[in-house]
Formats: structure tokens, C-alpha cells, sequence
């Protein structure tokens, strides 16, 4: 069933858990989401990242999302994650995704504000929900991602110099309307090559300022208990790609390894890692929604 962001995250918000939204940029990624999904019979997010454009593009991989979400036996999200132009965004609306995100962290806070406020009016003009960022998540070396690389133990020391400001998260909310917003606290993209040290308390004062569903990008890697604190603190989405790909990639590997002497084949490779991923998203989602079942 394809549903609006706006409507999955108001459910999530209200009861307290968290929806897990993963980048699916091949069939064994999105059949390993709904499958977990339909499993564990909760609400799920489909999202393509503009940075996967080199590995299939949104023409390409956005009407098989949109299919899979609409055949669905659960409701189901598709959304643009990290797009940072404004032909890519119209592109995803144009397709019939129910989310964009248009993301303008890197640039100054005027020009965030000015250009996701012109993509908010068009989307909620076409019943689109929309996701922005305040500060900025960066990206480990390790992985891949979206952003500037964070490499050195000095990066890490510096992370909070772009945290999301409370007081900046008010006046962007009020002036663009945007419907959630992704806020850095010391998540990172990609694997951490260090232990996150997250600023969870930073969640609570910036909910004490707006009233919207916070969205945690570089999801993977985070400790139980820290993906449950930010929960607890107002965290209704979840970013989640990297450990889900990893899996993919170790059953890939393990297959490979034990296939030596005979011949590989592609269909038994791509069932493998299919369950490999889907093992991975199952355990990532029993966390996120803390039992809740949805309603919707």
C-alpha cells in the first residue's frame, strides 16, 4: 500500500517508534525491505539517494519501487533521500514518489531556507511530503555516502561544529513548513571508523523548540541503545543502507568462496544475498519499532 511520508512518520511520532527507510538501488535490496517488512507486518520507506544515480537511475529504478510499494501487503513510502537538485526532485514527483528530500545542509542557511521552501510548495502542491537537513551529516572513508568524507580523529573531534542548532531548527521549520527534518547529532555516513559519541540530549532541545517527526541519517552502526535513547527523544526515522549492503556483499562473498571448483551461478547468488539482506533489515527493524505495531 503507497502512502505519504507525512502520514507513516505522524503514526510513528505519535506512538513513539521509529520507521526504518533504506536505499534499495537493486531488486535484492528492495524484495529484502518489503519482505522484512511484510514479516514483521509494520510500515516501511523505500528511498533511492541521488547518489546511487551511478549505479541505476531514478528513471530506472523509481517505477519498480513504486510497484513493489503499491502491491505491498503493508503501507509503504517512496522517497527521494538526498536530493540535491531541483531536477532530480521534480523527476521523483513527476514518477509518483510520495517523499522528497531535498537536502541544501551544505550551503548557508539562507539559501537552504529560500531553496527548500520553493520545493515544499511545489511538492505539498502535488500532495508530496518533504524532508530537509539542518547541519550536516557527514561521511565516513569507509562505505560510501552522501557529503564531505570525515577520515581523522580530528573530524570527529569537529562534528560538533555543524550539529543542528535548536534555535536555527525553529526558524527553518517555521519558514519552510517542511514536514520533517533530519538533524545532526554525530551520526555519520557509511561505517564508523571509531565509536559514535552521539548527542542525544541535543534531540530533546531541539523537540522542546518544533513540533515535527526528526529523521537520523547514518543510521548504520549505532549501538541498541543509543538507536532506542533517540527514539525515546523524538527520532521517527531512520536512515539504514550500509550494514543492510554489507550483508549483501558478505553472502556474496561467502558464496563465491564456496563455489571454487564449480560454476557460479547469478540466480543462486542473488537468493542468497536477498536473505542475507533480509535477515539484516529484519533485525534493524525489530529495534526501530520497539514493538509497536502500526495501525495504519
Amino acid at each position: 500500500m503507497l502512502i505519504t511520508l507525512k502520514e507513516l512518520l505522524g503514526d510513528a511520532k505519535e506512538k513513539g517508534y521509529a520507521v526504518g527507510a533504506f536505499n534499495v538501488p537493486n531488486l535484492e535490496s528492495i524484495r529484502a525491505v518489503i519482505g522484512a517488512a511484510e514479516e514483521m507486518r509494520v510500515p516501511v520507506i523505500l528511498q533511492h539517494a541521488q547518489a546511487h544515480n551511478n549505479l541505476i537511475s531514478l528513471q530506472e529504478i523509481g517505477p519498480i519501487m513504486l510497484d513493489y510499494a503499491r502491491r505491498a501487503k503493508i503501507p509503504v513510502a517512496v522517497h527521494l533521500d538526498h536530493g540535491s537538485s531541483f531536477d532530480v526532485c521534480m523527476q521523483a514527483i513527476r514518477l509518483g514518489f510520495t517523499s522528497i528530500m531535498y537536502d541544501a545542509s551544505s550551503k548557508d542557511f539562507t539559501t537552504n531556507v529560500i531553496e527548500t521552501k520553493e520545493i515544499v510548495k511545489i511538492a505539498h502542491a502535488a500532495g508530496v511530503s518533504v524532508e530537509a537537513e539542518l547541519g550536516h551529516v557527514f561521511t565516513s572513508s569507509i562505505g560510501g555516502g552522501e557529503g564531505r568524507g570525515v577520515d581523522s580523529q580530528e573530524d570527529y573531534d569537529n562534528l560538533e561544529d555543524i550539529y543542528t542548532d535548536p534555535d536555527l531548527a525553529k526558524k527553518f521549520v517555521e519558514e519552510t513548513n517542511v514536514d520533517c527534518l533530519a538533524i545532526a547529532f554525530g551520526t555519520v555516513h557509511g561505517i564508523y571508523v571509531k565509536e559514535p559519541v552521539l548527542d542525544l540530549d541535543r534531540i530533546i532541545r531541539i523537540k522542546k523548540k518544533i513540533d515535527i517527526p526528526f529523521v537520523m541519517h547514518g543510521g548504520s552502526g549505532v549501538s541498541r541503545e543509543d538507536y532506542l535513547k533517540a527514539i525515546g527523544n523524538g527520532i521517527c526515522k531512520i536512515n539504514y543502507f550500509t550494514y543492510m549492503n554489507k550483508a549483501g556483499g558478505e553472502a556474496l562473498k561467502q558464496y563465491v568462496n564456496n563455489k571454487t571448483h564449480e560454476t557460479l551461478f547469478m540466480d543462486e547468488a542473488s537468493e542468497m544475498v536477498t536473505e542475507a539482506m533480509q535477515e539484516n533489515v529484519r533485525r534493524a527493524i525489530k529495534i526501530f519499532t520497539r514493538g509497536y505495531i502500526s495501525t495504519l
